[in-house]
């Protein structure tokens, strides 16, 4: 019979399954708080902060859950190219605001 709980790849830095279950089930806490914590900034350029590190907290989760290209992904993509592009957007609209106040 096989095990219904065994981790798939086994290497000496592997953690014990119940310590994994309590790891993913804190993250997925986290990720939870996090998304709530986006959508109740106000004030856009915080809002662009607390999103980066909200994809910070994916990539974690990704990584627990045993997926490293899409833990790569979120990293590139959510926590760093979105929060600049974002950011280059707020201060070029806030740049065209001030052109038209004059």
């Amino acid at each position: 019979m096989i095990a219904a709980h065994v981790a798939a790849v086994s290497t000496p830095f592997s953690l014990p399954a119940a310590l994994m279950d309590v790891l993913q089930a804190a993250l997925l806490v986290l990720v939870a708080a996090g998304a709530a914590a986006v959508a109740l900034t106000r004030d856009p350029v915080r809002q662009v902060i607390v999103l980066s590190g909200y994809g910070l907290l994916l990539a974690l989760l990704f990584l627990a859950v045993q997926a490293p290209d899409v833990t790569l992904s979120e990293l590139a993509v959510g926590a760093v190219l979105l929060p600049i592009l974002l950011l280059l957007t707020l201060a070029k609209v806030r740049s065209q605001d001030r052109s038209r106040e004059k």
